[in-house]
């Protein structure tokens, strides 16, 4: 059966996450059901991250096995139209015929996400769910430099869900920067891989040391508590975003 790589972009404040689920509107239900509505495929998607409910994505990537070899143009757009007849906010970026090794979840090398914070006293109103609006003040440039003391390989037991089902607590941190644009503080994080609500986790600490309720010292100890109970609250869902997905070369040649 020919097997297709869909980047795919969805607005999460819709859904209550990527998995489907048996009572509420989910993003893999969407694209699976559109799919069906297209050629009659009854497929179950694989997609490179599970987001929760309400985060969004630009990068998502999901593989499907379909029983006929479409050209990649034909699959996104005929998908897209049926994504859109039922008033989904999901969108098809690209589908490309890729080699049957190829897997969304299990190929993939590394993983991307951006966090955006509007830190200004007014609250949103074009961006309403698509940040974490903060109006006191934070300092980014003290966030940055605390954010350094998470990069590499470290257990992050504290800074993962206690739902998290994930063997190990241990994961090695790519990157974490933040910067600032006029009023928008926006966080990047690369890793392989991630554990349950680390990201929204690190952001939350993050932000107790941009408005100096923290350290650089306070988050270290956070992170060598390795308890959940030193966290600092975990940001909501609405400011982040899963912006890519980086695969080997070769798994993705046809």
């Amino acid at each position: 059966m020919p097997r297709f790589r869909l980047d795919i972009e969805y607005d999460g404040g819709a859904y209550a996450g990527w998995q489907r689920q048996a009572d509420q509107p989910s993003v893999q239900q969407a694209i699976e059901q559109a799919i069906a509505r297209f050629c009659g495929d009854v497929v179950s998607l694989r997609g490179a991250g599970r987001t929760d409910a309400g985060v969004h994505a630009t990068g998502q990537v999901a593989h499907a096995d379909l029983t006929k070899g479409w050209t990649g143009d034909k699959v996104r757009d005929a998908v897209n139209a049926h994504l859109q007849m039922q008033g989904e906010r999901v969108s098809i970026l690209k589908a490309t015929p890729v080699p049957d090794t190829f897997d969304a979840r299990f190929s993939a090398l590394g993983r991307h996400y951006l966090y955006r914070i509007l830190n200004r006293r007014a609250p949103a109103a074009l961006e309403a769910g698509k940040v974490w609006w903060v109006p006191k003040r934070l300092d980014a440039q003290a966030m940055h430099e605390a954010a350094q003391v998470l990069v590499g390989r470290h257990d992050f037991t504290t800074f993962r869900s206690t739902q998290c089902q994930a063997a190990s607590p241990v994961r090695t941190l790519a990157r974490l920067d933040v910067v600032r644009a006029g009023d928008l503080i926006e966080i990047s994080a690369s890793a392989r891989s991630f554990l349950h609500n680390q990201v929204r986790s690190m952001v939350g600490s993050l932000k107790r040391v941009g408005d100096g309720a923290w350290t650089t010292a306070d988050l270290k100890e956070a992170l060598e508590a390795r308890n959940r109970a030193a966290c600092g609250q975990v940001a909501p869902p609405d400011g982040l975003f899963l912006t890519g997905v980086d695969y080997p070369e070769e798994s993705i040649r046809e």
